[in-house]
């Protein structure tokens, strides 16, 4: 699962480098998972060819680029301020995964421009918050992890919202608080509590 490696991998970068770790090391890291990911998508032609759909998704929309064309029917479909709750065309078996990896596009259909721009804005303001709780805190330990747990779930949804707008090659990742799911809704939360703990206890800077 290419995506969840990519999102755990630049979590446990991102707190090496606040860590302190050594910057050529670092860069030299950082140089082979580049390499790491170029050769798991070349020896992996789907991985390849969801790359290429993304681009053109229309030139094969029967095919290659059925989801990322259904996604981009249903925000066109929901226009400024969608069709109402419950209004969606494109969940109705259309749409592949429309409760978990394309909910989004469920949104941007029944609530339009208006919805998704509010839902964007909610999670900015969630990330937004999780690294100043990140930045605020009383010891190293509660830094790293709240930033560890702002990226996990920030990281999340910066995928998900990329892959349903086409801005990102399709991949099956939940959208944190939304999707439908037990174990991803259950991890959340329970990350949300530690954050809610880190931030009762951080000092003012």
């Amino acid at each position: 699962d290419l995506g969840a490696f990519v999102v755990i991998t630049v979590i446990v970068m991102a707190i090496l480098f606040l860590g302190g770790m050594n910057l050529k090391i670092f860069g030299g890291v950082i140089g082979v998972l580049l390499v790491s990911v170029l050769a798991l998508i070349w020896l992996e032609p789907y991985r390849l060819q969801r790359i290429i759909s993304t681009l053109k998704p229309f030139d094969d929309e029967f095919g290659k680029g059925y989801q990322l064309s259904h996604s981009l029917m249903a925000f066109g479909r929901g226009g400024w301020e969608g069709v109402g709750l419950g209004g969606s065309v494109e969940k109705l078996s259309y749409l592949p995964e429309a409760h978990t990896d394309f909910i989004f596009s469920v949104i941007g259909e029944e609530l339009g421009f208006i919805g998704t721009t509010g839902i964007v804005l909610l999670f900015s303001i969630f990330i937004w918050r999780g690294f100043l709780t990140a930045y605020r805190a009383k010891d190293p330990f509660g830094t790293h992890l709240a930033t560890g747990l702002t990226l996990l779930i920030g990281l999340q949804a910066f995928i998900n919202l990329g892959v349903a707008s086409g801005l990102l090659p399709t991949k099956g990742l939940p959208l944190p608080f939304i999707s439908m799911g037990g174990s991803s809704m259950m991890v959340t939360m329970l990350s949300v509590g530690v954050l809610l703990n880190i931030s009762e206890q951080t000092v003012r800077r």
